[in-house]
């Protein structure tokens, strides 16, 4: 297992899939870190989605995008989970879940948070009929990566209490 990390992201990549963790340059504003991790060759020039990856995918593939949000969204509804799943169900995987939909696909998102950083995973499957063969992939790639606590961030045991909350 060749292993990756950066931006406070560890990835032990399971055989067959490659990955890459990265800050897009800001174009207004901070950027955040994205890390892509596919069973095929990602191009250079991918969205952070897959936008330009996914439509390369054969039908025994994976492509999966862990994005993190900026700390305003911690603490928001969207990112109340605590933790990313452990693992996915077939049932969890719909055509209707891809941001764009091509024939065929099948995809999952679930937004949640860990180490105090809010993260969307979204998660792409080449074929629906082989969720079955595929899924196993996909929960061995959850399993893979580790997400460290934001630079500077003060574990919640030593906190300062809020003012008036002694």
């Amino acid at each position: 297992m060749a292993t990756i990390a950066a931006h406070g992201i560890t990835a032990r990549l399971p055989a067959g899939f490659e990955g890459r963790i990265f800050v897009r340059p800001p174009v207004h504003g901070h950027t955040y870190p994205v890390a892509q991790f596919a069973t095929f060759a990602i191009p250079d020039d991918v969205g952070d989605f897959g936008s330009g990856a996914v439509q390369l995918m054969g039908p025994s593939d994976v492509f999966a995008t862990l994005f993190e949000y900026g700390p305003e969204s911690l603490g928001r509804a969207l990112f109340a989970r605590q933790g990313r799943p452990v693992s996915f169900a077939e049932s969890d995987f719909s055509p209707i879940r891809l941001r764009r939909g091509i024939p065929g696909q099948s995809g999952t998102q679930c937004f949640f948070t860990e180490s105090e950083r809010p993260f969307s995973l979204y998660v792409v499957l080449g074929s629906q009929g082989m969720r079955r063969v595929l899924l196993p992939r996909v929960n061995e790639l959850l399993g893979s990566f580790t997400i460290s606590p934001p630079v500077g961030a003060v574990p919640e045991a030593v906190r300062a209490p809020e003012p008036g909350l002694n």
